[in-house]
């Protein structure tokens, strides 16, 4: 039976996935899961530019600099977007106004939404850019098809360093969960553990890039994330990733305990 991981419970908070790499969060309330994968539709698009030569029909891992991101583009945190699943469709809004309602299974709503963002992101992309999927990838910012776990109290801690509040969606994590001390998820490192009826295995700690100083609700960089990390913790890590060994359902409430 999986052993608890300290006396007070770890319990899933808050569960996210992004459709579409760079763009906003969506939360849900449970998601199946099966091995070796991320969670279903997380980062399976994203926003290439031109330039970036990624090939649909021979996908392979590229660094992020090769596609919108927030690391580069904080304008893309003004965006909410939301994909349907099951139509396909996306819906874009800016300001509260929706921009682009566009169906992603055929080429003119790609087309759309090309051409949304290359008038939107003018000056930031090199060449128009091209909204891209491939069957089985996934626009991760590591090579290995990963879940990212952040426990709230090492978000609190950093709260504490910085002495300002810390929306906790700047590290687009998948999962949150609270309970527990403060970086304890750094101790999972190369263990397993059990999410509910999913067993995961922890591979690394995440280091964080400048996406993180972007505030998602304003789009503006106003933290220093990786700074504070550095000079109150020593480095720049936040969260851990995972990989999926057993299918099953992560929900809203189960708890986290080794493995």
């Amino acid at each position: 039976m999986p052993g608890t991981l300290c006396r007070m419970a770890l319990e899933i908070a808050r569960i996210y996935r992004y459709p579409i790499k760079g763009l906003s969060p969506e939360s849900l309330d449970r998601i199946g899961v099966v091995p070796g994968d991320g969670l279903p539709d997380d980062r399976r698009f994203a926003l290439a530019h031109g330039s970036s030569g990624f090939d649909v029909s021979a996908p392979a891992w590229m660094p992020k600099h090769n596609f919108l991101m927030l690391a580069k583009n904080e304008r893309l945190a003004r965006l909410r977007t939301h994909y349907d699943s099951t139509s396909g469709i996306l819906t874009i809004e800016r300001d509260g106004k929706q921009v682009v309602r566009a169906d992603l299974g055929n080429q003119t709503g790609r087309m759309l939404v090309e051409q949304f963002f290359s008038a939107y992101m003018a000056g930031e992309t090199r060449g128009n850019p091209k909204l891209v999927e491939a069957p089985g990838h996934m626009f991760s910012d590591t090579a290995r098809k990963v879940v990212s776990i952040i426990g709230l109290s090492s978000i609190a801690d950093i709260e504490r360093v910085a002495r300002a509040s810390v929306d906790p969606v700047r590290f687009r994590a998948n999962i949150y969960f609270s309970g527990g001390r403060p970086w304890e998820e750094f101790e999972w490192v190369d263990r397993e553990i059990a999410i509910g009826n999913v067993r995961l295995k922890v591979i690394k700690r995440i280091d964080r890039c400048a996406a993180t100083t972007v505030n998602p609700e304003t789009a503006t960089r106003d933290m220093n994330v990786p700074r504070l990390l550095q000079e109150g913790f020593r480095h720049i890590d936040c969260g851990v990733y995972a990989e999926i060994l057993t299918a099953g359902e992560i929900a809203m409430g189960g708890n986290i305990a080794l493995a």
